[in-house]
């Protein structure tokens, strides 16, 4: 049986989804039930279950978009810096492997030979480098917490998306903000990431970090104009003039963009699409409704 953690969220219940799609056996567990930020309690409901694998997606990331969190710092350390160390602590006691949905928006542009960023890669946005969110930092810092973890898997999550809309999906953040970024990106398939992840213990793939992002990248008007060709041809998409124009009109903090390399998720021989075609049968399958 898995242990889920934060099942209630947008990814956590792509991961209940998936996992009674696959008749896999878990048990999702709710704060109200279990406070399992509390190193105690997590250990008791671990000894009570005695789940075989455990999936976090807890975490803390503001709505309607990462600027809330920097006006709630506390939850956001909380859920992203501090959280995957007592989950680790507890999870190394049981020798229990588990999962670990990280984020690559600790990143931004791309490697210095231009290719993306591999695993190998160290972070360049975070605290460290004094040019990041809040939120970016408490994601590098949970990695931080987990460098050297035994039978632990870090899935790097980027920008997810899929055919419902959603506040949480990325077309529909295209498609309803009134001006827009031009970035170069990549980004995930939340179902296909989700797949991934659970088949790398399925699989038993050797343990470590994964960018679970689909192959390739796309940039802000590449996928503005597969939305008008596949969704929404009258749409009319307005740009800001650079990034200066964004921080002073529309934002509170700094975002991530960035390229990553996902060469080491398709060396274990897991399958992820291309992201054009992902994105193009996203939207040909494209509901209106949230849900």
């Amino acid at each position: 049986m898995y242990l889920l953690l934060g099942g209630t969220g947008y990814v956590g219940t792509a991961f209940q989804k998936y996992l009674k799609e696959q008749s896999i056996p878990f048990r999702n567990v709710s704060r109200a039930e279990c406070d399992y930020t509390d190193k105690d309690q997590l250990d008791q409901l671990i000894k009570d279950l005695k789940p075989s694998f455990l999936i976090n997606c807890a975490g803390y990331t503001g709505k309607p978009n990462v600027d809330a969190c920097e006006l709630h710092r506390a939850e956001c350390l909380a859920g992203n810096g501090v959280l995957p160390g007592t989950i680790r602590e507890v999870c190394e006691s049981h020798q229990m492997p588990w999962g670990h949905v990280s984020s690559g928006c600790i990143y931004t542009g791309r490697r210095e030979d231009g290719g993306g960023f591999t695993e190998e890669d160290t972070p360049n946005f975070t605290f460290r480098t004094n040019n990041c969110s809040f939120y970016s930092g408490c994601k590098a810092l949970g990695e931080d917490v987990l460098e050297g973890a035994e039978r632990c898997y870090i899935w790097r999550l980027r920008i997810p998306f899929n055919h419902q809309n959603s506040p949480r999906n990325y077309l529909s953040k295209l498609i309803n903000y009134e001006t827009l970024l031009e970035a170069e990106n990549s980004i995930s398939h939340l179902e296909e990431f989700v797949r991934c992840c659970t088949e790398t213990h399925a699989k038993q793939v050797p343990y470590g970090i994964y960018n679970v992002t689909n192959t390739g990248h796309v940039t802000t008007q590449e996928v503005a104009g597969l939305i008008k060709t596949h969704l929404l041809p009258d749409k009319a998409f307005q740009f800001f003039s650079d990034e200066d124009e964004f921080m002073k009109l529309a934002a509170k903090t700094p975002r991530s963009n960035c390229v990553m390399d996902n060469s080491k998720l398709l060396s274990t021989g897991i399958e992820i699409r291309e992201v054009h075609e992902a994105l193009i049968q996203s939207l040909r399958d494209w509901m209106s409704d949230e849900g």
